[in-house]
């Protein structure tokens, strides 16, 4: 007698959201780009693991130099997940590797440059936070390590150049050792994180170890690789 066949196996869908930022150069393309370079000199790091929408809209199929701009911003780390204002049809686009396009998607106004938001010391020190960091809050500290208090957010960020501590969760993005320092680590009572990064090398919420999710950890580079370790 056989019995009941079995149930396939369900198939689980959720929703999850990214933060993508939106570059829109302007001519002379030039000018821009070296606008773009005293800018991430300023805030190492800032591009790393984000998701950026390249808006052409200020540009047109004549813009000189136009064909060198794509290569040009990934040689910066500029990674494009995405191209809006322009044309496909361009003749200094043709040879562009151009992503499909993103259904949706709402603007969120545009955000001042990173190094207002925390102004840098005369030398090396730490930036401690006694309030936790809120949802878009983005706080860059080239020059040590950042100590907050409470938590970060869902959509917050923190940068520092070198290791961030978290004493409660981290639900947000953490970039570490910008500028280089692959010795600084990030440590967290509470891994939840959206991304961690140290020295341009990053996993996203799906790549972290998840057997670490929710628990105390400290995140470390070895070699070029991200590992979650336990913090008692």
């Amino acid at each position: 007698m056989s019995g009941k066949p079995p149930s396939p196996p369900r198939i689980r869908l959720s929703g999850r959201s990214f933060l993508a930022l939106t570059l829109t150069p302007e001519a002379p393309l030039e000018d821009w780009l070296q606008a773009l370079d005293q800018q991430l000199a300023r805030s190492a790091g800032f591009f790393a693991g984000k998701p950026i929408i390249l808006d052409l809209s200020l540009l047109d199929e004549h813009t000189p130099n136009l064909t060198y701009l794509k290569s040009a911003l990934e040689e910066r780390g500029v990674r494009i997940i995405g191209i809006e204002g322009g044309n496909r049809a361009w003749p200094a686009v043709a040879d562009w590797d151009w992503p499909e396009s993103f259904v949706g998607g709402r603007a969120s106004g545009e955000m001042e440059a990173p190094e207002d938001d925390v102004p840098p010391p005369p030398g090396p020190s730490t930036l401690l936070l006694e309030e936790p960091v809120r949802s878009g809050q983005h706080i860059v500290w080239p020059d040590g390590d950042v100590v907050i208090l409470g938590s970060v957010a869902s959509g917050a960020e923190v940068s520092a150049g070198g290791s961030i501590h978290v004493y409660g969760a981290l639900r947000g993005r953490a970039i570490a050792g910008i500028g280089g320092h692959a010795n600084a680590r990030i440590f967290t009572r509470h891994l939840e994180a959206e991304l961690v990064a140290i020295d341009g090398f990053y996993a996203t919420a799906e790549e972290m170890d998840a057997e670490r999710n929710g628990k105390p950890t400290q995140v470390i580079l070895a070699g070029e690789t991200l590992t979650f370790v336990p913090m008692a």
